[in-house]
């Protein structure tokens, strides 16, 4: 498409966009009486407007019920997270016996790696990539203590080339056929939440497979924002929090997978709970663990409903919409959004260096962008504009056009927003 940098035609997308009456079912904050232009969904999504009436369900069935709300509410609280398996399977390709909801991201990996990182003398390294999420690296040291080993000869991180801001996905495989039999997990974020990059979750899976180790991911911000094949890709185990592209509220309830290849092994290690517990027998109080099938039997505590309710509001949503029209919206937004910043240097004379690939299929929605020569003044510009973006140290601003609520005029305004904010700055 020829993209053109004037507000009739960034109408005119608007105008096509089979999305757009969705942007009235979120709530957006204000700055200077006006609503803002909002880029960090990679961060925390906006609240959809339904999510209240879910939570308010809740809180009516509290008030009527007591109790009685586990077994006669409208949506029961004790099987209230059993709901999730079949929207969520199809936001990331699994099946829904292989996906469920509990606790939060890290707490979920942490449960997770009780049951794929049993480390042996010989087999015990973990691969990760260079700079993961800090949650991700005190995740793991704090694991690898735990087993009794020293971080510094376990986590082995994979390293960007010199002069290059992406990982290639090349030497991740490398470095794994390297590590070889010592290798005993791969657990990388799937997309880089600093860059944006998508890396090849397949081919690494199946590179990790081949040498005989586990392989999971951290699906932070994947989940809700590209496709994934976790079944086909044949992962062991993925987790993901709800509150980015998902929209679930700041802190909400996380997801997880286990692919069905796992569910029947008896001798798999977890942490169990009351409602892993076989659910037909839960009642009879029984002294011995008997896990549920699937998924649900890595569950633990009771269902948090109060924190599940705006994440089923938001997931119902994503069943109505489906993952491929959010796609394809996202893949047009992004593409004109990084057409605007690019305009926007030529016609600033400003070096305004895209990171994250240009290639669509290694890209979600987001684009960080380092601002050369620029300060954080221009970043305190835009927030005081209404533009919320997120600044990254030691001069990137992260932009994520979420298709669900953004608009490609709102992409049109942020350029002459940008444009007057390093002309003034």
């Amino acid at each position: 498409m020829n993209f053109q940098n004037t507000r009739e035609f960034a109408q005119s997308l608007d105008t096509q966009d089979q999305l757009k009456k969705y942007q009235s079912e979120f709530e957006f904050p204000k700055v200077n009486g006006k609503k803002t232009i909002y880029f960090t969904g990679n961060s925390l999504g906006l609240m959809p407007k339904r999510a209240k009436k879910y939570i308010d369900d809740v809180m009516n069935d509290w008030a009527n019920l007591a109790v009685e709300g586990h077994f006669y509410a409208e949506k029961p609280w004790w099987d209230y997270h059993e709901r999730f398996s079949n929207p969520l399977s199809k936001i990331v390709g699994a099946k829904p016996s292989e996906v469920s909801v509990m606790n939060t991201l890290t707490v979920n990996l942490h449960m997770m790696m009780v049951s794929f990182y049993n480390p042996t003398s010989t087999r015990f390294k973990i691969i990760c990539e260079e700079k993961a999420f800090p949650s991700d690296q005190y995740m793991f040291q704090t694991q690898v203590k735990f087993h009794g080993l020293d971080p510094k000869d376990v986590i082995v991180e994979v390293k960007r080339r010199e002069g290059e801001h992406n990982l290639r996905n090349e030497d991740i495989i490398a470095k794994i056929n390297e590590v070889g039999d010592e290798l005993a997990l791969v657990l990388i974020g799937g997309i880089n939440y600093y860059t944006g990059q998508v890396l090849d979750m397949e081919n690494i899976t199946k590179a990790g497979h081949a040498v005989g180790a586990k392989v999971g991911w951290d699906l932070a911000h994947a989940a809700g924002n590209i496709e994934l094949k976790l079944h086909d890709w044949n992962v062991d185990f993925a987790c993901w929090c709800s509150y980015k592209y998902m929209n679930a509220g700041p802190g909400s309830v996380a997801g997880y997978f286990v692919h069905e290849k796992h569910h029947n092994n008896k001798e798999i290690n977890r942490f169990g709970g009351w409602y892993g517990h076989n659910k037909e027998r839960r009642f009879l109080m029984e002294p011995e663990y008997t896990p549920n099938e699937g998924a649900l039997g890595w569950q633990s505590s009771c269902t948090g409903v109060l924190a599940m309710a705006p994440y089923l509001a938001s997931v119902e949503m994503f069943d109505e919409i489906g993952m491929e029209a959010l796609i394809k919206k996202r893949d047009l937004i992004t593409a004109y959004l990084e057409f605007i910043v690019e305009e926007t240097a030529k016609e600033t004379g400003t070096n305004l260096e895209i990171i994250t690939p240009k290639n669509q299929a290694e890209r979600g929605s987001q684009l960080s962008i380092i601002l050369h020569g620029e300060g954080k003044e221009l970043f305190h510009y835009l927030m005081k504009q209404g533009v919320v973006t997120d600044w990254r140290e030691p001069a990137v601003i992260r932009l994520a056009p979420v298709p669900l609520y953004t608009t490609f005029e709102e992409m049109y305004d942020f350029g002459q927003i940008l444009k007057t904010g390093i002309q003034t700055t």
